[in-house]
């Protein structure tokens, strides 16, 4: 079996993948699009949820409601867990 090269990390913008989903949703086969534009399954798959659920690719809009409500209570969670372990590193300095 042969190790597969890691690819770098690409960055498409938002009016390539939707030309890439325009030609998905014209007929052109999966197969093909992953091929010819050298894409992941994954990638084209996620492009094609995401402009059907909320037109846009953008990572922030497509999140869900309770994803979207929930973020704001866990970045105070972290911050307050951040804020005691600073403390505690403080009192174990000075021993």
């Amino acid at each position: 079996m042969t190790k597969r090269a890691a690819r770098a990390a690409r960055t498409f913008t938002d009016e390539y993948k939707e030309q890439v989903v325009q030609l998905y949703l014209n007929g052109k086969p999966r197969v093909d699009l992953i091929l010819e534009y050298d894409l992941t399954p994954s990638a084209l798959t996620r492009w094609i949820n995401q402009s059907r659920a909320t037109g846009t690719f953008k990572a922030a809009d497509n999140l869900s409601d309770e994803a979207r409500t929930s973020r704001p209570a866990q970045a105070r969670q972290l911050e307050m867990e951040n804020d005691i372990l600073k403390q505690a590193t403080l009192i174990i300095g000075r021993k």
